[in-house]
C-alpha cells in the first residue's frame, strides 16, 4: 500500500500543471518606530491620582481627579467626550457616573479601544483594619489609568493605522461585597456600572472597534499576567497577539502563556457581550493568593505597591500592540 500510494503521488506530481510561483506581494511601507513608554511618567500619573485621595464617585477627590484627567487628555490633543448619568449601587444608593472618552485621530473609521477604571473602592472590605473606610487604589484603578495617560502622551504623533479611543470608566469598583473572588450572576451585575453604561450608550451610534484592551491592577512589583479566562472565551486571537508581542519585545517572563480563571467580572465583559468588540483583560494573577494581589481592596493598595518596571512591561506591550496595527 505504501509503494502504491507513493507511486500515485509521484504520478500526480508529474502530471500536474506547472505554474510559475506567485509574484512577491508589494512591500508595505515601513511604520514609524514605536515610541518608548516612559515608566517614570506613568508612575507620576499614578502618584498624582493617589494624591487626590480615594476617588469614590460623588466625592470631591473623585471630581478633582476627573477634572485633572480631562485637562491632561485635552492637552495631549484628544477629543474628549464625557458621559454623565446617575446609576444605582447594590445598596440602593444613587451615584453620579462620569465616563471619560479620549479620541485620537477622529478621521479614521477604524478604531481600537483601550480602557481602565479610575474610581476606587468605597470601603476596604478585604482589610481587617478600618474595613468601612475607602481605599487609595494605587494599583486597583490607578495603575491602569497611569499607563493609559502615558500612552495618550504618545498618541498625538500617531498618524497611521486605526484611530484610538481611550475609555476611562467610572463606578467600576462599587460592587456588592462577597466572600469569594467569583460571584453569582446577581452580584456580578453590581460591578462595572460605567462599562455597562458605555456598552448600552456608546459615544458614537453603532460604535465598534477592531479590538479592545482593558488594564486593571497592572502596577505591582514582580507582577505576572496570565491569559485571563473571560478574555480567552471572547477574544483568544487578541490575547495571543498581545502575549506574542510581549514576548517579542522582551517581556515573555511577565506575560505567561497559561490560562487562569480568577476574574468573576471586569469592565471587558459588557464590551464583549453587548458591543461584540473582542476585548481582553490584562490583570495580574498573583500565584501565592491564587487570585488577586494581596493589597486588593485593602488599605495596603498604596504607592508602596507600584513598581515602574511593571508599568513599563505592560505599557510598552500595549503601545507596541496598537502602534503596529495598519
Amino acid at each position: 500500500m505504501t509503494v502504491l500510494l507513493l507511486a500515485l503521488l509521484s504520478a500526480c506530481n508529474s502530471e500536474g500543471p506547472v505554474t510559475d510561483p506567485p509574484a512577491d506581494a508589494p512591500a508595505l511601507p515601513a511604520l514609524p518606530p514605536t515610541p518608548l513608554f516612559n515608566p517614570d511618567s506613568a508612575y507620576a500619573f499614578v502618584a498624582k491620582q493617589v494624591s487626590f485621595g480615594p476617588r469614590v464617585p460623588g466625592t470631591p477627590p473623585h471630581t478633582a481627579c476627573a477634572d485633572w484627567m480631562v485637562a491632561k487628555l485635552k492637552g495631549y490633543g484628544a477629543q474628549v467626550i464625557e458621559q454623565r448619568a446617575t446609576v444605582k449601587a447594590f445598596n440602593g444608593k444613587e451615584l453620579p457616573l462620569r465616563n471619560i472618552i479620549a479620541r485620537f485621530d477622529t478621521s479614521s473609521k477604524e478604531r481600537l479601544l483601550l480602557l481602565a477604571h479610575y474610581d476606587t473602592r468605597p470601603f476596604a472590605d478585604k482589610d481587617k483594619e478600618r474595613p468601612s473606610e475607602p481605599i487609595l487604589g494605587a494599583n486597583d484603578g490607578g495603575s491602569g489609568v497611569g499607563i493609559l495617560l502615558e500612552i495618550a502622551r504618545q498618541l498625538g504623533g500617531k498618524k497611521h493605522g486605526p484611530g484610538i479611543d481611550l475609555l476611562f470608566t467610572d463606578v467600576e469598583d462599587y460592587g456588592q461585597p462577597s466572600g469569594a473572588i467569583t460571584m453569582d450572576e446577581k452580584s456580578i451585575e453590581t460591578w462595572a456600572l460605567g462599562s455597562q453604561y458605555f456598552a448600552k450608550n456608546p459615544h458614537v451610534a453603532g460604535y465598534t472597534a477592531r479590538f479592545g484592551i482593558l488594564l486593571d491592577m497592572c502596577g505591582a512589583r514582580d507582577a505576572r499576567f496570565y491569559r485571563e479566562a473571560i478574555s480567552m472565551r471572547f477574544a483568544p486571537a487578541i490575547v495571543n497577539k498581545v502575549w506574542r508581542t510581549a514576548a517579542a519585545i522582551g517581556y515573555g517572563d511577565r506575560f505567561v502563556q497559561e490560562s487562569k480563571y480568577f476574574v468573576g467580572t471586569d469592565d471587558h465583559l459588557p464590551i464583549n457581550e453587548r458591543l461584540r468588540i473582542p476585548t481582553i483583560d490584562i490583570i495580574e494573577f498573583h500565584e501565592p493568593t491564587n487570585g488577586f494581589h494581596p493589597s486588593w481592596h485593602t488599605h495596603a493598595d498604596n504607592m508602596d505597591v507600584i513598581d515602574p518596571s511593571t508599568l513599563k512591561a505592560v505599557g510598552q506591550t500595549v503601545l507596541e500592540s496598537v502602534w503596529k496595527e495598519r
